[in-house]
Order: structure tokens, then C-alpha cells, then sequence
């Protein structure tokens, strides 16, 4: 009962009553049944056929090798019994493992028997007439013997008259346990067979459920579709390819992005990727077994941001993947984040400036001071008034000026002396992403600088901002100084290679994005030489927003 209720349960979740491996081996063995056993019908049918004929064949050979016994001619001659002939059929039944030999006359009458008291009778069953006129013949008719299959032959005299004939009778009982023997070992035969096609139909099915990781088929196709599912919902494009650099697949978002730079023919799937789409180097991963990370490439004028990684399985590798995004839009986010982080990071310098100076103020209450609690506040006002309104005239661009803002609070906080040079003049810019990556410059060398001076007890930076317009486009200089310890000769080649760094590991990030940002601004950054420090100084086409041109 238990065993129909576990049937209905699952045929009411609509799961398969067996799984995977029983269904292999169960198919396996039908497909196995299904054939063996036409075969075998026909096999044993034939076998029987052969069994019989060969019988047949072997009582005629026997009775045609009596008929020209020289023996048994002279004897057929004579009109009296002759024991000798007698004896020698009895031997040569006996020797050949057959039921009877019978000797007769003309008029059908025995002449040898297997039965003495038989001899000198007729001979019974009707079917030795054939014979008897001069032809052989092959029967199966019942004698005194019982059912027998009889083989005929005439016999002659040496001068060519008939002078009788001779049968050679096989028991029908021999001649079915003959029969009987072949088709049991034709069963013995298929049993084996079956035996070790059911063995390796286990064995396959174990193999296959090994290679599908011991997933059955419904949890194979879920895991199909939540993966598909999967693909199309991720904003990133996705294409795989095999070991041979042949595309496997692609999703939607990658359709996408190279439909926006001008590739409409997505009829490639099972093609080469060398040949449709080279520009992403998937072929030199597979050759060299290593990922390439974060990598820019122009492709039909967007800027994309790839990944390649190589997919190993049991430490050979069997394909790669490549996930890349528009530049665009990751820039549009990085804008706000970074927009975000200067607001935070100025909010969190000013207000540790801010509670500092309330320890003041509350100290100077305590003691009563109130004249010179008076003039600290004028002081600190007129001195945060100053510093603001110095900064936004000289920088116009709102975002940049709450970024130097920023960086002026977290200076302090640090130690560090940061000037803004009184020559210094920066228009607001008509780009947002040219402010965006010139914040990632600059803040980086800012905090190069901060990290470069923390053993010094005097700290100072200067920063100094230069816009010069042309004819073709406004050009901006940035130079940035620092009365660090410098850097020596030999690293001045090194220092914008990505990874380099002399603070250990994990680092060397800050100057390669410097450089990356000025790369893609298509302006120039180098190291300018100076006694004491260190100087980097960073041109770059700046064109000005509409309301600063005629200021």
C-alpha cells in the first residue's frame, strides 16, 4: 500500500515515477528485449530446422555406406538369414548412436532388426515403398520401435540390380532432446547477454548521472530556464564561447549594447568570434588561460568596460566568458557616488572643525572670557567667509569648488597646509564628464600627497588651476605640489604602471587612474622637476559652459 500511495504522490506533484538512472536501464533492457527477442525466435527456429536436416544428412551418409557394404550385398542375394550380417549392423548401429538398422528384401521383408524375433517380418510403417523402387527418401512414421525419423536408401547388386534396401532410423525422442539441447543453449545464450547488457545499461545510466552531476531531467531544464531567466534580467552583456572560440551564447543586454554600436547581424551563434567580433581578444584568453579585467575598448563609437574570464572544468579549459557594460552609464553612477562622497567627506571635515571649535567656545564660557570669546567667533566667521567666497570666485564650477572645499576641511583634519593659489581660475565646464574624471585626478594626487608627507611635522600642498582659451578650444592646466620626500630617478618611468606601488600590496591604483582619466580627456600628465617634493602637472582641452564666456 505504501508503495502505491508513494506512486500517486508522485504523479500527483507531477513528477516522473522513476528517476533518471532507472529510466536509462529499464529503456535499455526493453530496447535490448525488444530486439533479442525476434532474433532468438528465428534463431531458434532456425537451429531446430538445422538440428533436423543435420539428423537427416547423418542417417542417409550411414544407410548410403550400408547400401554398397560388400557384406550385406552378398548377403541380400542369398535366400537364408545370415547372423554375420546381423552382427554387423548392430555394431554399426551401435558405433554411430542410431536407433535401428534394417535390412530387407524386395518384398519388404526384414532381414537384420535390432529385435531378433522380429527378423523375417515385414517391414511396418509404409513408408519404405519409395525405396524399394530404386530411390532414396527421408521419413518420419511409427514403428515397432515407436516414432522414428527413417533414412532410405536401395541397395544394388554388382551388376545393378536391386537387390533390397536399407533404413537407418533415428528415435524422434533423440532428435527433439537434440533440438531441446541447442534452444537451451541459445537461451543460455541470450540470458548472458542479457545479463551483460543490463550490467552496462547500469553502468551508462550511473555514467550519465555522474556527468549530469546527479541532476535528474526536470531539475536540469529548471536550472535551464532560471539560468536563461538569469541572463536576459542582468544589465550587463553577456557572450560565452567555447574552447574553440565559438559563440555559445549571448544575451539580451549584449544584443543591445552592439546593436547601439552598429553590429545588426546576430546570426553568428556557433561562429567563430575572431571573425564577427575580434575586437574583444576572447581568443587570446583562451591561449593564455588568463582573465583580463576591467578593460576599455571603443567599439562603434561607445566605450565599453569588459571582463574576460576563461571557464575551467577539472583544470581544462573549456570556453570563456565576456561581460561588458557602456562606460557611459557607469560613469553617469560614478558621477552621483562621487558627488555623494564629496558631500559626505566635506560634511564629516567641517563638522570635526565644527565640534573643535565649540570645545573652544565652550572652554572660553566656562572661564568667563567673553571679550575674547567675542573676537574668536568674528574671527572664525570672517575667516570661513573669506575662504568660500575666495574659492567660488577663483572656481566657478560648483561641483569642483565643494570639492576643493572638501579636500581644504580634510587637510586641516590632516595637518596638511592646502593652498589654492591666488592666480588660480577655473570656468565652470560645459561637460559634466570632464569635471568628473578631473575630480578623480585630482583627488587622487591630493591623496598621494597626504599619504607621502604623513612622517613630516610640516605638510603643505598647492594647487594650482590655469584656463587659457584659443581659438579651436580653452585648454586647462593643474598643477599640484607637495613638500614631500619626492621621487627618486630611477621609478619616474614606473609610477603610472598599473599595480606599481612603494606602500606594499594591494595598492598602485591612484596615478594609473590619474592617467587613465587624462588619457580619455585626451590631455598629458607629467612629473615636473622641483628641489624638495614632488610635481605633477596635467593638461587638458577644457571647453566652458555658455554663462562663463563673457565673465
Amino acid at each position: 500500500m505504501s508503495f502505491i500511495k508513494k506512486i500517486r504522490t508522485r504523479l500527483r506533484r507531477g513528477k516522473p515515477l522513476l528517476k533518471l538512472r532507472g529510466l536509462i536501464t529499464l529503456l535499455v533492457c526493453l530496447v535490448m528485449a525488444l530486439v533479442l527477442l525476434p532474433v532468438t525466435l528465428l534463431f531458434a527456429e532456425r537451429v531446430e530446422h538445422e538440428t533436423e536436416k543435420g539428423l537427416e544428412e547423418k542417417a542417409m551418409s550411414i544407410a548410403r555406406t550400408l547400401a554398397h557394404t560388400p557384406l550385406i550385398i552378398e548377403q541380400l542375394q542369398q535366400t537364408y538369414y545370415s547372423p554375420a550380417m546381423q552382427e554387423y549392423v548392430k555394431k554399426v548401429s551401435s558405433a554411430n548412436h542410431v536407433q535401428f538398422v534394417v535390412v530387407m528384401d524386395m518384398k519388404g521383408i526384414r532381414r537384420t532388426h535390432p529385435d531378433a524375433r522380429k527378423i523375417g517380418k515385414a517391414f511396418v510403417g509404409g513408408d519404405e515403398y519409395t525405396a524399394l523402387h530404386g530411390q532414396e527418401s527421408v521419413s518420419v512414421a511409427k514403428g515397432t520401435l515407436g516414432m522414428s525419423m527413417r533414412a532410405f536408401s536401395p541397395i544394388y547388386s554388382v551388376t545393378g540390380k536391386q537387390v533390397g534396401a536399407i533404413v537407418v532410423g533415428i528415435s524422434m525422442q533423440d532428435v527433439q532432446r537434440a533440438q531441446e539441447g541447442n534452444t537451451r543453449l541459445i537461451a543460455i545464450a541470450i540470458g548472458i547477454g542479457m545479463l551483460i547488457g543490463t550490467e552496462g545499461a547500469v553502468v551508462l545510466a550511473r555514467k550519465i548521472k555522474n556527468m549530469l552531476v546527479g541532476l535528474e531531467p526536470p531539475e536540469i531544464a529548471r536550472l535551464l530556464e532560471e539560468r536563461s531567466a538569469m541572463l536576459q534580467s542582468i544589465k550587463e552583456g553577456v557572450i560565452a564561447v567555447d574552447e574553440g572560440g565559438r559563440i555559445m551564447l549571448m544575451n539580451a543586454e549584449a544584443i543591445r549594447l552592439l546593436r547601439q554600436a552598429g553590429i545588426e547581424d546576430f546570426s553568428f551563434s556557433g561562429q567563430e568570434i575572431t571573425v564577427y567580433l575580434s575586437a574583444f581578444r576572447l581568443q587570446e584568453v583562451l591561449e593564455a588561460s588568463t582573465p583580463r579585467m576591467d578593460e576599455e575598448m571603443e567599439l562603434g563609437g561607445i566605450t565599453l568596460l569588459t571582463t574576460s574570464v576563461p571557464i575551467r572544468v577539472k583544470g581544462a579549459i573549456v570556453g570563456a566568458i565576456l561581460t561588458f557594460r557602456d562606460k557611459t552609464e557607469m560613469n553617469q553612477l560614478a558621477e552621483r557616488l562621487t558627488g555623494v562622497s564629496l558631500y559626505t567627506e566635506a560634511l564629516r571635515a567641517q563638522a570635526h572643525e565644527f565640534m573643535n571649535k565649540l570645545h573652544v567656545i565652550m572652554g572660553m564660557v566656562h572661564l568667563r572670557m567673553y571679550d575674547k570669546l567675542e573676537h574668536y567667533i568674528m574671527d572664525a566667521v570672517e575667516h570661513h567667509q573669506v575662504e568660500i567666497g575666495t574659492i567660488t570666485r577663483q572656481i566657478r564650477d560648483p561641483v569642483m569648488a565643494g570639492f576643493v572645499l572638501g579636500k581644504l576641511s580634510r587637510a586641516r583634519e590632516a595637518g596638511v597646509s592646502f593652498e589654492l593659489t591666488s592666480g588660480s581660475h577655473l570656468p565652470e565646464s560645459s561637460q559634466t564628464q570632464t569635471t568628473h574624471e578631473l575630480i578623480t585626478i585630482l583627488g587622487n594626487l591630493f591623496d598621494n600627497a597626504v599619504e607621502a608627507m604623513e612622517s613630516l611635522e610640516h605638510k603643505q600642498i598647492t594647487l594650482s588651476l590655469y584656463y587659457e582659451e584659443n581659438r579651436q578650444n580653452g585648454c586647462l592646466t593643474c598643477i599640484m605640489c607637495d613638500n614631500g620626500p619626492g621621487i627618486s630617478e630611477d621609478l619616474r618611468e614606473t609610477i603610472f604602471e598599473k599595480g606599481f606601488s612603494t606602500k606594499g600590496e594591494s595598492r598602485g591604483m591612484g596615478l594609473y587612474l590619474v592617467t587613465q582619466s587624462v588619457k580619455r580627456l585626451q590631455g598629458s600628465v607629467k612629473l615636473i622637476p622641483v628641489e624638495q617634493g614632488c610635481c605633477f602637472q596635467i593638461t587638458i582641452p577644457y571647453s566652458i559652459a555658455g554663462n562663463d564666456k563673457h565673465d
